[in-house]
């Protein structure tokens, strides 16, 4: 009786095991604290960054700065991914506030009618993934899986997990102060992954305080095959 009581428990508990083991859906937004249909989007982005299977990503771009609206969190990585996701998203030129999700879709940040399908889409369409897991502060290691051909990259991405409050100072949003969650401060190319169990050296963290995802992508702005977040964490010398 009490074998059986125990059987049906797991029976229970294992969806939401495998619920709970779900990779994440992550979104990029592209963004210019300058530019005046990022405020809005803005808004809708810090609700996407608090709802479960999601991690929203904050990139700031540098591409207006030549107009004197210079990003306070902007660096030029930041707009080279954005780049990088032109071909695969059949795009001519980046643009702001963009929203990119997956890797595979894209959408305006204000649309949020189109992005909330996209969402729905891009969490029912996963690709066999690896497992992923963290080793102490400086080592993660990437499981066996189908890579793409010439292998997938891996990236390392930190992030500002807490609000940051900005007052802008120059371009179509002076004198608004804005709200943004999950900043991007730190992105890096960790090595290739071609299918094979693969351990990879983590720099350290250049900020305190910093939360960390791990992604695995397919080359050239390609779909994320799979993406793990991290604790927050200390700088390290």
């Amino acid at each position: 009786m009490i074998r059986a009581l125990l059987a049906s428990l797991c029976l229970l508990a294992a969806p939401a095991v495998a619920a709970a083991g779900k990779p994440p859906v992550v979104v990029e937004f592209y963004t210019a604290q300058g530019c005046a249909a990022c405020a809005e989007a803005n808004t809708f982005v810090n609700e996407l960054a608090d709802r479960p299977g999601v991690v929203a990503l904050t990139f700031a771009v540098d591409y207006w700065d030549y107009l004197g609206w210079e990003d306070t969190f902007a660096l030029p990585e930041f707009a080279e991914r954005q780049r990088s996701y032109l071909t695969p998203l059949a795009l001519r030129e980046p643009y702001t506030p963009q929203l990119v999700i997956n890797g595979a879709l894209e959408a305006s940040a204000v649309e949020a009618d189109k992005v909330e399908a996209l969402l729905e889409q891009a969490a029912v369409t996963r690709l066999p993934a690896p497992d992923i897991q963290f080793i102490g502060p400086r080592r993660v290691d990437v499981g066996s899986g189908p890579a793409p051909r010439g292998g997938a990259e891996v990236w390392l991405v930190r992030y500002d997990p807490k609000p940051r409050e900005v007052v802008v100072r120059k371009g179509e949003n002076r004198g608004q102060t804005l709200i943004q969650r999950n900043v991007v401060r730190q992105i890096a190319r960790l090595g290739v992954w071609r299918g094979r169990p693969t351990a990879y050296a983590v720099p350290a963290a250049e900020e305190e305080g910093l939360a960390t995802l791990l992604i695995v992508q397919a080359p050239k702005g390609g779909k994320i095959l799979a993406a793990m977040p991290r604790q927050t964490q200390l700088a390290q010398p």
